[in-house]
């Protein structure tokens, strides 16, 4: 990797690109962000993007393309079936992973609604580092479980620990020996864990999982959604694999696995996404479903433009100098913030930067969402949307009280090439106005609640007039200022 040392000595992230294309940006007052807040019910998804500055929300299907990736979406064949653009994405699967067959998705979560519905029936189980949000609900709606085999460090918020999302053996162990492995669905891992602040697990700790599936005759599966972000930290931080090329290390990961599984819209910087698998018998247990839900077995859904741009993309995360900039600009960013002393995930994961809630605002209790609570006063101060990751991204116990999350977690996302430095920097200076003012923060309540994945769609409103505080302290302290 490339390294350049400023003769200022200040330590900043260097983009190795240079941007061609740009989207204007507006930056509404207090007033207006006031009133788009509550008309949003306090929920950042239901913000109209016309009254976002940074939008932070999420890296999914907002990166940046290259410009490689934006002239192939013009060599598209558009066959129903059949298409030349499949195969070419099809080649290029099996080129980085060394997979045989491809199964095409529209996204992520198509991939496990596709695998729940294979492998998961009532009674059963699927071990797993750390749940994402939809995974566990196609597996629950299936009539199966998670139980959650992280080591004890990837529940902590502040640590030095390089490799977070790493399984503890003994755990894993333990909950295939409970339950039975004719109960164990499948083990699941899931790259740049998401939840725990995108943290990554590390290649030995994979190879480790791989025995004990191999011992018990269990499938080993792979959410290789932020699989890049993992790649770099793996090349960076695990002594073993320093002098490794990020294609050696992929196809390493790619060999331990019976199935991968991703989303494209954040691997690969398109949209779309796929199950890859050197399994015949997998390959045929899954494919009737991708017809029945997805779309005819050569687009599984996905425009042709987007599988083309999604064939490049792929090649390119295989250049460090493309991986890098993500994981550096959230270092930097938390690395900032954390010299302040303001409460963030350490070290810095990959996706994007981290608030813990709980630290920032200990006095509002998880019953009020503490990390909604944030994103929506985050949104308040900066005009910055950032995503809930706590409570309110949790499903409520059956007798319906609350299922309180390991974290509380305002995850403010840096999409791969999106933002400049002084973008950031202005982030970082909101975020400090905000610590400084926490103690105005309150909590929310529910006026709108769905049902399933609640935290995409339910209206939330303020306990108290909290909001309308905060916004009089801005314009206290920072004047006429946007």
């Amino acid at each position: 990797m490339s390294s350049a040392k400023m003769f200022t000595g200040e330590e900043i992230p260097l983009e190795m690109h240079k941007v061609r294309i740009v989207q204007k940006l507006r930056l509404v007052p207090i007033e207006d962000r006031l009133k788009a807040i509550a008309q949003a019910g306090n929920n950042t998804f239901l913000l109209q993007s016309r009254d976002v500055f940074l939008d932070m929300l999420t890296d999914s299907g907002v990166n940046a393309m290259s410009d490689h990736q934006l002239a192939s979406m013009i060599t598209v064949d558009d066959a129903y079936a059949g298409s030349a653009t499949f195969t070419r994405l099809s080649d290029k699967l099996t080129e980085i992973f060394g997979t045989k067959y491809f199964l095409p998705a529209h996204q992520g979560r198509a991939c496990e609604h596709i695998l729940a519905k294979t492998y998961v029936t009532a009674g059963s189980v699927v071990p797993m580092n750390f749940h994402f949000t939809t995974t566990k609900v196609h597996i629950t709606l299936c009539g199966g479980s998670v139980e959650e085999v992280i080591i004890e460090e990837g529940l902590k918020s502040k640590s030095t620990c390089p490799f977070k999302g790493d399984t503890d053996i003994a755990k894993l162990r333990a909950v295939i020996e409970k339950h039975g492995p004719q109960k164990i669905a499948f083990v699941r891992l899931e790259s740049g864990t998401n939840l725990v602040g995108g943290q990554p697990f590390c290649l030995q700790n994979m190879k480790e999982v791989r025995k004990v599936c191999d011992e018990y005759r269990l499938m080993l599966v792979l959410d290789a959604s932020l699989l890049q972000d993992n790649l770099y930290f793996i090349k960076t931080r695990e002594a073993r694999c320093k002098n490794k090329t990020i294609r050696e290390i992929t196809r390493e990961i790619a060999d331990l696995c019976d199935i991968i599984y991703f989303s494209a819209r954040k691997l690969g910087a398109a949209r779309g996404g796929g199950i890859i698998t050197n399994s015949e018998k997998a390959y045929r247990a899954m494919r009737d479903l991708v017809p029945l839900y997805e779309g005819f077995l050569t687009y599984g859904g996905m425009s042709v433009r987007e599988m083309e741009a999604m064939a490049v993309g792929l090649e390119e995360t295989m250049d460090e100098e493309i991986i890098n900039q993500g994981p550096q600009f959230i270092e930097y960013m938390v690395n900032k913030l954390d010299r302040k002393g303001i409460p963030v995930v350490t070290p810095a994961g990959g996706l994007g930067c981290h608030l813990d809630a709980k630290a920032f605002i200990p006095h509002v209790p998880q019953v009020e969402y503490p990390a909604g609570a944030l994103a929506a006063a985050m949104y308040i101060a900066g005009a910055v949307r950032g995503m809930e990751r706590g409570t309110l991204s949790e499903e409520r116990n059956p007798d319906g009280s609350e299922h309180l999350s390991e974290f509380e977690l305002l995850r403010l996302a840096l999409p791969r090439r999106v933002f400049t430095l002084s973008q950031v920097k202005y982030a970082i200076d909101r975020i400090t106005w905000l610590y400084e003012n926490r103690a105005l923060i309150g909590g929310l309540k529910f006026i709108e609640e769905p049902a399933v994945l609640r935290f995409f769609m339910g209206r939330l409103a303020p306990v108290s007039e909290w909001q309308t505080k905060l916004a009089a302290k801005f314009r206290t302290d920072l004047g006429n200022s946007l």
